[in-house]
């Protein structure tokens, strides 16, 4: 069995194929294996965007697909699904797979070697996109915001500022038009030269500076990308945006919107209530 064609990252929503597994995952769920689908997977090691929701079409019948998820089925034949999956995605002696987990009434026509259509839910997949470049870009405008807190070369991120994002960062959870990310900072990233006690006392003044950056760079209506190593599943893709400070690049298995013409606004809320820890809240508002 070959690893799963994926086609979200061109925008698709719609596509057609071939059932390849009907296979009941270890909670009970029904977990439908297509041989190419448009529907993004939540990633099992880093789950930071949900899985896309909609439906399966098998002739007049029509299946609730309630969360794609990664699948992976070792050489030795052994099937697994999301957080059962032993490895990390890519690891050799696996193949890696699309799941739909599916809910209702499962029709018998549903079956191995069945074709079906496939419709992702586009407004809950645009919600997702919208939320996730805003991600992006609002931690690159946190790394702009505190580039001079650094005693240390950290590192640079995809705009060549010193990189926060990938030296904090422990979680990113994105939702419909927002996300919510978090940052420890603790001993090691004193001890790495970030200066917390400077950025304690000033967060208001960077939360500021991070938004008057994220309202340039939505007035620049900078396009926004997917570039491709491959059609599967496991194949690499960077998102690209031409920000006015030079195009950023980021590896990224997520889904993205085409221009940043599709906000309104971004915006952050930094809270520094634990000062261990710093919970940074994005809120897009969509263009009308």
């Amino acid at each position: 069995m070959p690893a799963t064609v994926v086609t979200f990252a061109d925008g698709s929503v719609t596509g057609e194929g071939i059932v390849t597994r009907v296979e009941t995952s270890t909670e009970g769920a029904i977990v439908v294996v297509v041989d190419e689908t448009p529907f993004h997977p939540v990633d099992h090691t880093w789950p930071d965007q949900p899985g896309d929701t909609g439906a399966l079409v098998i002739g007049d019948a029509q299946v609730a697909v309630v969360e794609a998820l990664m699948a992976a089925v070792s050489d030795e034949g052994d099937f697994a699904v999301g957080a059962d999956i032993p490895v990390k995605r890519g690891a050799e002696g696996w193949t890696w797979l699309v799941g739909h987990r599916v809910e209702g009434d499962i029709p018998s026509v549903l079956v191995e070697g069945a074709a079906v259509r496939l419709e992702v839910d586009d407004v809950h997949r645009a919600g997702l996109s919208r939320g996730h470049t805003a991600c992006h870009l609002a931690s690159l405008a946190l790394d702009l915001a505190v580039a001079d807190l650094w005693r240390k070369d950290p590192g640079a991120d995809a705009l060549g500022t010193p990189d926060f994002e990938g030296r904090a960062n422990q979680s990113s959870r994105i939702h419909e038009d927002g996300s919510v990310d978090e940052y420890r900072l603790g001993k090691s990233l004193r001890r790495a030269g970030f200066d917390t006690e400077t950025f304690a006392a000033t967060v208001s003044e960077r939360e500021a500076a991070i938004n008057a950056r994220l309202s340039e760079w939505v007035a620049s209506a900078a396009t926004s990308r997917i570039v491709t190593e491959g059609p599967t599943i496991v194949d690499r893709r960077r998102w690209h945006c031409a920000l006015p400070e030079g195009e950023a690049v980021i590896l990224c298995g997520g889904t993205h919107v085409d221009s940043l013409a599709v906000f309104d606004s971004i915006s952050v809320a930094l809270d520094l209530s634990d000062p261990q820890l710093l919970v940074m809240t994005t809120t897009v508002v969509p263009a009308a």
